[in-house]
């Protein structure tokens, strides 16, 4: 009996390396990674052909537009490959019989909250990218009830641009960093979440059909300043961080002041809990072979 196939988009990007990686040791199913080179996910007609070509029980959508301050100025390439096409996939997926897993973000929420934001509390973006993520997430459901929505926020990983990679750089370059220190969130391993897309993989194989959105990230709540001093303190730089408002630091797109998520209802649903901050921060930084005290 042939094992189910799940197809997964955006094998180039953080999460979607990370996948590939760990998709090795899932061996109760086939995988099959495309990329930007091999899929165009905003061509319908490509999708058709996809779907019909290797009729696949799972999909698996990590392909983004992730440029936050350049989509205030590229509209239009933002809301096609964040929201577009997820709605185009969403419907072949329907077509097809085919359970969507895609991925969102903590910049659908305006930041104005205290407590974790649930899933189901009010969405308002105070950015385009956040904007045509909740878009995303809304097509995506509507088009296909089987999806799940995962919501994860300041991902990082040996792989592409982010956060630790940046701060690595800065510190090995420059004597003094200003970072942001009133923004509060809680950084996502993009191990960890790979991870947790295998386990809801399997849960949904398993029968559950719990689908709907679901938050997903490292445990702990910290600034980007803290994030910063902690990569620092772990890697015995010399460096000076200085904490500075965000006020001082003017980006084209507006950041959420605090987008803690509240992942409670995943680990009820699908049993997955997720590691703290500090013990995942300091296993990326084993992989890239950074001196640890």
């Amino acid at each position: 009996m042939s094992k189910p196939l799940v197809i997964v988009t955006g094998k180039n990007g953080q999460l979607g390396q990370e996948l590939k990686l760990q998709s090795e040791a899932a061996e109760i199913f086939d995988f099959l990674f495309t990329g930007s080179g091999q899929l165009d996910i905003t061509d319908n007609n490509a999708l058709a052909d996809l779907f019909d070509k290797h009729r696949p029980r799972y999909f698996v959508n990590c392909a983004a537009y992730t440029a936050v301050d350049k989509a205030e100025t590229e509209q239009d390439k933002a809301y096609l490959v964040n929201a577009e096409a997820v709605g185009r996939i969403a419907a072949q997926c329907r077509l097809h019989n085919c359970t969507l897993i895609t991925i969102s973000t903590d910049y659908v929420f305006n930041g104005k909250g205290t407590a974790p934001y649930r899933p189901a509390d009010a969405t308002e973006p105070v950015n385009y990218y956040g904007y045509t993520k909740l878009m995303g997430e809304k097509l995506a459901l509507e088009n296909n009830p089987a999806t799940i929505v995962i919501r994860s926020s300041w991902v990082y990983s040996p792989f592409g641009h982010n956060f630790v990679k940046t701060m690595l750089r800065l510190m090995s370059d420059q004597k003094e960093i200003a970072v942001v220190d009133d923004q509060r969130g809680s950084p996502t391993y993009a191990y960890d979440l790979a991870q947790a897309i295998l386990a809801i993989l399997a849960s949904l194989d398993d029968g559950n059909t719990a689908y709907g959105i679901y938050h997903y990230s490292n445990t702990g709540m910290i600034s980007w300043f803290d994030f910063a001093n902690a990569v620092a303190g772990l890697i015995k730089t010399s460096c000076v961080l200085k904490p500075i408002a965000t006020a001082a630091y003017p980006t084209p797109a507006r950041r959420p002041a605090y987008s803690v998520l509240d992942c409670s209802s995943t680990e009820k649903t699908f049993g997955i809990s997720a590691p703290h901050w500090k013990e995942s921060l300091v296993a990326c930084l084993q992989r890239l072979g950074k001196t640890m005290p």
